[in-house]
């Protein structure tokens, strides 16, 4: 292998883990911080880190274009934040929550067709139906699943819709812009709601003498830091030295990192589950497989849906 495949590979392993680490620091934070307090920490961290960059890039974007991207860092960053912290919170498993996040491409699909009017093939309707398919055994395998359960992995699925809603409105009234720079700029707006929240969930009231407290800030605080503004900055070193579709591998890296990390932590996965899995992936491998004529479409697709995924 040469050195330069060598380091795609360590690149892609890297977000892997990153990315696919997030839901057992959502975890662990729980312990001390509320689930708002987690999603706003972890938002504000990864704006205030991309706010010199925010300001520079900030100039590139056409003035008509800022409210979609508020837009998009609200349904892409805001909203999911809360709604992953909130499940997990609820004792919903980390690797379940990994698992589930994996349905993003599904619903890039389903919106795209069911809002934007998109055409589908075959292919694509082979791979929701299959998804959902790995979705509903996926549920039906899962020790302890009930209607409380169910009621908060649901939050997961909202928050997959939410990226799904994202990655369309950027795909079809972004185009052009560097996603970059979206990013960087999204993520800055977002710094405004994420203080208010920690200001009303009385964050500064914190015991911060004590350890666990100081790990639960540092958990919350490095989703944001690495999970969001560290990984995406690796994430486009990836593509521009890979390309796009080496990069969406990382998709199906995530949830095993998550099960990993679940596991360790005494959480319970069954042979059963880790064939529904694969059968969720199968899917939406599918759903989201282009074929030659659709490759620069796919491509902005791609980067906008690894960059959620995280």
């Amino acid at each position: 292998m040469s050195l330069n495949k060598l380091i795609n590979w360590l690149l892609f392993l890297l977000l892997s883990i990153i990315w696919g680490s997030s839901f057992i620091l959502m975890k662990h934070s729980k312990e001390e911080l509320t689930a708002s307090q987690i999603a706003a920490l972890r938002i504000f961290s990864a704006g205030a880190i991309f706010l010199p960059a925010a300001v520079f890039h900030f100039m590139k974007i056409p003035r008509k274009k800022i409210f979609v991207v508020i837009l998009s860092g609200i349904t892409g960053n805001l909203i999911p934040a809360f709604l992953f912290a909130s499940a997990i919170a609820k004792n919903i498993d980390s690797s379940l929550a990994s698992i589930l996040n994996s349905l993003t491409p599904i619903f890039v699909v389903l919106i795209a067709v069911g809002i934007f009017r998109d055409k589908i093939k075959m292919q694509r309707i082979i791979g929701v139906l299959l998804g959902f398919v790995g979705l509903t055994l996926l549920f039906l395998s899962w020790k302890g699943i009930n209607f409380e359960n169910f009621k908060y992995a649901s939050l997961i699925l909202l928050a997959t819709v939410c990226y799904g809603v994202n990655i369309n409105v950027v795909s079809h009234y972004l185009k052009g812009i560097n996603p970059l720079h979206i990013a960087t700029i999204s993520l800055a707006f977002m710094i405004i709601p994420s203080l208010f929240v920690l200001w009303q969930q009385n964050f500064l009231a914190l015991a911060f003498n004590e350890t666990a407290v100081q790990w639960a800030v540092v958990e919350a605080a490095a989703l944001g830091i690495v999970g969001s503004a560290v990984a995406t900055a690796v994430f486009y070193i990836l593509i521009k030295r890979a390309g796009g579709l080496f990069a969406s591998l990382v998709t199906y890296g995530i949830p095993f990192i998550g099960i990993f990390w679940g596991v360790n932590d005494g959480e319970e996965i069954t042979i059963k589950q880790m064939g529904c899995l694969v059968i969720l992936l199968s899917g939406v491998y599918l759903a989201n497989r282009p074929d030659k004529k659709e490759s620069k479409a796919s491509a902005l697709l791609t980067e906008e849906l690894i960059e959620e995924a995280g």
